[in-house]
C-alpha cells in the first residue's frame, strides 16, 4: 500500500508513529508538507519521503488530508485534477462529505473521520463514515490507517460524527478538567502537588482500565465503591446535589450543536473566499 499524508502536523505524526510500529514499509509513505524546514525532521524520524509537491500523491492508494479545515478549499483546487481512484481520508474536523466532494469536482471515494488527541500516544479513538462509493477493500485500508492512532468505530450515518465530536473529540478536555479539579481538591487537603497529580492520574487510569475490561456495567462498578454511609457516598451526594451529571450532558449537547453549526460554516468557505 502506497500512502500519502497532506500535512505533517501533530495528528499526521501520531498516525505515522503508529504505522511505524505496525512495521509498514515506511518508504512507501509520502508526506506533502509545505514547510520545507520540516522535511528533514520528518524523513529522519519516520523514514518517509517528504515533499512540497502534491503531484507526488498521484501514485498512492490512499491520501490522508491532515491539514486544518480552513486550508482545504485552496488545497482541493490543486488536488482534484490529480484524483483517479485514490481513497481520500479526511481528518479535518467539521468538513462534511458533500462539501469536500463538491470541492474535489464531485469526487466520491472519501472516508470522513473524527480522531481525538490521545492519538498522539496511539491511545485515541476515531469515528469513521464512508461515502457509499468507497469499496470494502478501501474501508479496510482506512481502518488500518486510523487504527495506527488507536481504536476505531464506524458509524452508519454521517450525522453521528457530530455526536462523536461531542463525546470523544471534545471528551478528553472534560476528562482533563475533572483531573484538574481532583488535583486541586487533593492539594486543598494538604497533599503535595506531586502527590495530588500521581493519585489523580492513577485513579483515572485504573478506573478506566477496570471499566474497559470488566463485564460489569459502570453504574454497578460505581455502586461497588459506594458503601452505605461511607466516604464515597458523601462525595457522590455532593456531585448529585451540584447536578454534575446534568452539566456533563449539557456540555455534550452544546458541543454537538456547535459541531453541526461549524459544519454549516465550514461548508460555505469556498464561496466566501471567491
Amino acid at each position: 500500500m502506497k500512502l500519502a499524508f497532506i500535512g505533517g502536523g501533530n495528528m499526521a505524526q501520531a498516525m505515522l508513529s503508529g504505522l511505524k510500529t505496525q512495521q509498514l514499509v515506511m518508504s512507501d509513505i509520502t508526506v506533502v508538507e509545505l514547510d520545507v524546514n520540516k522535511h528533514d525532521g520528518l524523513q529522519q524520524q519516520f523514514s518517509i519521503k517528504a515533499t512540497s509537491d502534491l503531484a507526488d500523491t498521484v501514485a498512492c492508494d490512499a491520501i490522508v488530508l491532515a491539514v486544518k479545515p480552513q486550508q482545504l478549499p485552496d488545497l482541493t483546487k490543486t488536488l482534484a485534477p490529480l484524483l483517479t481512484t485514490q481513497l481520500i481520508i479526511s481528518i479535518a474536523a467539521g468538513i462534511r462529505l458533500q462539501d469536500l466532494s463538491a470541492w474535489l469536482n464531485d469526487y466520491q471515494i472519501i472516508v470522513r473521520t473524527m480522531p481525538n488527541t490521545p492519538a498522539q500516544i496511539q491511545a485515541g479513538i476515531t469515528g469513521l463514515y464512508a461515502h457509499p462509493a468507497v469499496s470494502k477493500a478501501q474501508i479496510a485500508i482506512a481502518d488500518q490507517i486510523l487504527r495506527a492512532a488507536g481504536e476505531t468505530i464506524w458509524v452508519d450515518s454521517e450525522e453521528k460524527l457530530d455526536a462523536v465530536t461531542a463525546i470523544s473529540g471534545s471528551g478528553p478536555a472534560y476528562v482533563f478538567y475533572f483531573i484538574e479539579a481532583l488535583q486541586a481538591a487533593a492539594q486543598s487537603l494538604n497533599l503535595s502537588e506531586s502527590e495530588a497529580k500521581k493519585l489523580s492520574l492513577a485513579t483515572f487510569k485504573g478506573a478506566s482500565l477496570l471499566a474497559d475490561v470488566s463485564e460489569t456495567s459502570v453504574a454497578r462498578l460505581r455502586e461497588q465503591v459506594t458503601s452505605k454511609g461511607g466516604t464515597t457516598e458523601q462525595g457522590l451526594l455532593s456531585l448529585e446535589n451540584s447536578k454534575v451529571k446534568e452539566a456533563i450532558k449539557l456540555a455534550a449537547e452544546l458541543a454537538y450543536k456547535r459541531a453541526k453549526s461549524l459544519g454549516d460554516e465550514l461548508g460555505k468557505m469556498p464561496s466566501d473566499s471567491k
